[in-house]
């Protein structure tokens, strides 16, 4: 049994893995009481035989989860960070650890599933786009604030925008609730699909598109191209890593 940990932006996703699939598995935001929540969540768990985590949040947090392993598990956390090189991954960052470890994992459990060639959108807090080639070698991507920090920066520093209620979005607004709403996803959407089509043309071949986040979901429908969701890469990535990287376990 491992324990995997994604330390995300909005929140941190957890997983315990056996030989044959997901034994269990939650998630917690940032805003909630996450010592708490995660003591009651592992209580009653078996406990794992080793620790795996990503995070791309500050050491302070990483320390707050790290301490809760400790006290529930007696497991000390493995943390993951961006190498050159990894499980069949080529990183292209001159500097490789300025890559999101997440981005990283994310290429590695996509190669693992046999889905390489293709293009992975994150989409949650921030947009991140990555083209990772059939030999495993990452092309680069780029990266964009989330559908939803796109309308909080445009509410913050616009005066007269204030929605009264969610938007809808829509192909074409008739009032500024919806064509803020619209214009932020749309814009994502179009990023997206501008990005694939220009690593296809650069990178000839069948080319997937992954979609991962919590706002994947709500994104798929939007694009006029193919694409599929992935759920859980991060988490899926570190159980690909933890295999080809075992470790003797604390006692």
């Amino acid at each position: 049994m491992k324990l995997l940990l994604d330390l995300g932006n909005t929140r941190l996703k957890w997983a315990l893995a056996t030989d044959v699939g997901w034994h269990a598995r939650g998630a917690v935001a940032w805003e909630e009481d996450v010592p708490t929540a995660l003591a009651q969540a592992w209580r009653n768990q078996p406990p794992p035989q080793d620790v795996f985590g990503a995070s791309v949040v500050d050491a302070t947090r990483e320390l707050q989860v790290a301490r809760v392993v400790s006290e529930t598990f007696a497991r000390d956390v493995q943390w993951v960070r961006t190498p050159a090189e990894g499980c069949g991954v080529r990183n292209a960052y001159a500097e490789p650890q300025r890559l999101g470890v997440d981005r990283f994992l994310a290429m590695v459990a996509a190669r693992a599933a046999g889905q390489a060639p293709c293009v992975l959108a994150g989409i949650g807090t921030a947009l991140t786009l990555d083209a990772l080639a059939a030999d495993g070698q990452h092309l680069g991507g780029l990266i964009a604030p989330g559908p939803l920090l796109m309308q909080q920066s445009l509410l913050g520093a616009t005066v007269r925008v204030r929605p009264d209620r969610p938007g809808v979005i829509r192909a074409i607004a008739d009032n500024t609730t919806d064509a803020v709403t619209s214009g932020c996803w749309q814009a994502v959407a179009a990023l997206i699909e501008r990005f694939a089509n220009h690593v296809a043309r650069q990178h000839p071949g069948t080319q997937r598109l992954l979609l991962d986040g919590g706002d994947a979901g709500a994104l798929l429908s939007l694009l006029d191209i193919p694409a599929e969701l992935a759920t859980d890469s991060v988490l899926r990535g570190l159980l690909v890593w933890s295999t080809a990287h075992p470790r003797a376990s604390k006692p």
